[in-house]
């Protein structure tokens, strides 16, 4: 059942007066159901519609203190798939999980699976949209599992950022041909520096991509390369108007630029953004050549209350034929635009 980290958290709270007495010292529980139609079309290619879960989520977080100016916390998020009760497992996806410590004089440091650090840093307008997916997303190796990651305080708005994923040798797993693959020791970091004055933002950071994918995010592509990941990012907060500019690089795989406007009216907030991505080294098509492939991403949400949100997204995607589909007697074939359009609800507590 779905329900037992949420059961078992109510029974803690009303098993005795005691418990109420220590309210503060109990886990909090959350979560969200989200919902989305999409409809993508592939020009020369497929055109389809679906409903789908986008991301539905149940977690537990709790911190307390160890000692003055010292606290523990942890944090654990399930992910189930809330639109399909066949073949559903119910809480049968990870997403998060981790430990850590926080001090105000040195800083927090956490270990387990969580967003990476250059992802925060830098990666924002991949990760702002609901949908996201026809977003273009950096070139960066190293994922969300196995990390150690650490933050300073902040020194007059300036914080450095510091990341390692410990890859041990013990770990296998069975690549698209079917066959068994043993993982090899690698301790891929990640650095970052961000400053914060006013309403201005600066990040800068770096991927020493020194992992396997397919170890680090569970994915059957390799690496392209063991060159570096640098980006930048500039943000800018005018009241209810956020800006915010992207640049990333990869040697010899991709430069990658990214704009972004998004404001809040009352209730409701609008973005767009425009996303640039010039390959070195197409990544469906290594070896092909230079390639580029552009995004524009429109969105208008609406808060319904505190707890539950509507919105519609549209991509509008263009390129150097990167739309892989399948044609003819099932061969791949490319197409150079794709349009993307979603309508969701979100519930969340």
């Amino acid at each position: 059942m779905k329900k037992t980290i949420l059961a078992s958290a109510i029974a803690a709270a009303s098993f005795s007066g005691a418990a109420f007495a220590q309210e503060s010292n109990l886990p909090t529980v959350y979560g969200n159901i989200q919902y989305v139609i999409t409809h993508s079309d592939i020009d020369g290619g497929p055109s389809d519609v679906e409903h789908a879960d986008n991301g539905s989520t149940l977690g537990v977080k709790h911190d307390h203190e160890i000692a003055p100016g010292l606290s523990g916390f942890f944090k654990a998020e399930l992910e189930f798939d809330a639109d399909d009760k066949s073949n559903n497992n119910g809480l049968d996806q990870f997403d998060e999980a981790y430990i850590g410590v926080r001090s105000d004089r040195f800083g927090t440091i956490w270990v387990g699976s969580d967003d990476s650090t250059y992802e925060r840093v830098i990666d924002e307008i991949y990760n702002y949209y609901e949908l996201g997916s026809p977003n273009i997303a950096g070139s960066y190796d190293t994922g969300e599992g196995d990390l150690i990651q650490y933050s300073t305080p902040g020194f007059g708005g300036f914080q450095l950022h510091a990341a390692v994923q410990f890859n041990g040798d013990g770990e296998e797993w069975e690549n698209d041909t079917g066959d068994t693959v043993q993982s090899e020791k690698s301790y891929p970091y990640q650095l970052a520096a961000t400053y914060s004055v006013d309403a201005l933002e600066l990040a800068v950071a770096m991927d020493s991509n020194d992992g396997d994918t397919q170890y680090s995010k569970d994915d059957d592509k390799p690496s392209f390369n063991n060159e570096n990941t640098y980006g930048l990012r500039a943000s800018y907060t005018l009241g209810d108007l956020r800006l915010t500019g992207q640049y990333q690089t990869r040697k010899d795989v991709v430069d990658q630029f990214g704009l972004f406007a998004g404001y809040t009216l009352g209730k409701n907030q609008f973005a767009i953004s425009y996303e640039l991505a010039q390959y070195d080294k197409e990544f469906t098509r290594q070896g092909e050549g230079d390639l580029d492939r552009d995004t524009v991403t429109l969105q208008a949400l609406h808060n319904l209350s505190d707890n539950m949100y509507i919105y519609a997204e549209g991509y509008f995607g263009g390129g150097d034929d990167v739309y892989e589909y399948k044609g003819a007697a099932n061969a791949t074939d490319y197409s150079d635009e794709q349009t993307v359009a979603a309508v969701g609800a979100v519930y969340y507590f």
